[in-house]
């Protein structure tokens, strides 16, 4: 297929692209938005309903490589398809489950089946769009992750007052099979042409996807998947906990993390759009904005609970800004290279193998040291990865510039 240039074309698939990327989050984080109330229900305790959560991000990173790869030579249109399609069935499957082991089982399948999503869809927005399009679409692209997270926090609480936490579930699935009719009827397939794909293969024994530079840009996405998901999925916990507010309301508060997150991704694209054109140098320019974040979320935590929340809400905005430099951003630059997908997928996964690691470990920490050195780990995180991507900005200049 021609690259669209159509302007109207252009915001359709972007369109089209944002609706998919919602779906697999509501069918995603659905369970972390309410393990809090899980964990009242059922009796288990944080870290062992936390399993779940951290198996499904290990599937997920791992899947990411699986799936980059597969993306770069099979139908990306088909690969979204099966995706969205297994995990409406596991969606349908949590509601029958019975234990924490039975959860584990069915959300790393489910997240195996999510990493299916995003690879195959930066490849797709690759070729579709011009280099300047790829930019305003794969931003338009991750507002869907916050529409999506906006709705799961709006109608959990509806949905556990009126019925169960378990009923997440059924929205989440029913939604997924709408997407799939929808994205089938209206997505594309792309077909590049063979002289492309030639000098695509000669040149990807060239491609620095695993230079020095790229090995510290990987370490940062950890730090930032550590974040990012860690405080999105304890947010309810620590505000529970913390201010003594039912499961219900400490969800709904959790509403106002995607929105900051839209903010910030709107203002790292302008950043990097009209300032620095240096997605690393955006990076830790916001890096270092959600370390001062932590930092106010740290020294107030306890007393007003609207700080605590905004604080909150800005480091996770913050921690997105991040993700769409480093995982929406940085794969572009590997399209001549002829493998943008698996670049995409490697670097995806190193978002959940910090995310596996700390959503489990943050249960740990609260449950053990309480909630205020927490809090001390995530401003260390963010420090960490401004220093990181600080050094990483001149090599990275001379790989790409």
């Amino acid at each position: 297929m021609n690259r669209l240039t159509d302007r109207k074309a252009v915001n359709g698939i972007a369109l089209l692209f944002a609706a998919t990327y919602m779906v697999s989050y509501m069918t995603r984080i659905n369970y972390g938005a309410v393990i809090a109330e899980a964990v009242t229900d059922t009796g288990f305790s944080k870290s062992l309903l936390s399993m779940a959560v951290t198996g499904s991000f290990v599937t997920y990173g791992a899947g990411q490589i699986i799936s980059g790869i597969i993306g770069d030579r099979l139908s990306p249109k088909k690969l979204i398809t099966a995706g969205l399609c297994v995990t409406l069935v596991m969606n349908l499957l949590m509601i029958l489950a019975a234990d924490p082991w039975q959860m584990l089982a069915i959300w790393c399948i489910n997240g195996f089946a999510q990493s299916f999503m995003w690879p195959p869809m930066v490849r797709l927005m690759s070729v579709l769009v011009s280099n300047d399009d790829y930019k305003d679409v794969s931003t338009k692209v991750s507002w869907g992750s916050s529409v999506g997270t906006i709705i799961i926090y709006l109608i959990a609480p509806v949905l556990i007052s009126i019925s169960n936490w378990r009923s997440i579930f059924i929205f989440s699935a029913v939604s997924a099979l709408v997407m799939i009719f929808t994205w089938n009827r209206f997505c594309p397939e792309i077909q590049e042409q063979q002289a492309i794909v030639t000098n695509a293969k000669k040149e990807r024994t060239k491609s620095p996807l695993f230079a020095p530079v790229m090995l510290f840009v990987m370490v940062a996405i950890i730090l930032m998947g550590m974040l990012r998901d860690g405080v999105t999925t304890w947010m309810p916990s620590y505000i529970a906990e913390t201010y003594h507010l039912s499961n219900a309301v400490s969800i709904l508060t959790c509403v106002v993390l995607p929105i900051f997150s839209i903010v910030c991704y709107q203002g790292a694209n302008i950043l990097h759009r009209k300032r620095f054109t240096n997605p690393i140098t955006c990076a830790a320019l916001i890096f270092a904005a959600g370390a001062v974040s932590a930092l106010g979320l740290m020294l107030t935590t306890g007393r007003v609970a609207l700080l605590s929340v905004l604080f909150s809400a800005t480091l996770t905005g913050c921690m997105h800004g991040v993700n769409l430099m480093l995982i929406a951003m940085v794969p572009a630059y590997f399209k001549r290279f002829g493998n943008v997908s698996t670049a995409s997928g490697v670097l995806n996964a190193c978002t959940y193998i910090g995310s596996a690691g700390f959503t489990y470990g943050a249960a740990r920490l609260s449950e053990e040291l309480g909630w205020s050195f927490t809090l001390w780990t995530w401003f260390a995180i963010a420090v960490a990865g401004t220093a990181i991507c600080l050094c990483s900005i001149r090599p990275w200049k001379k790989i790409f510039s």
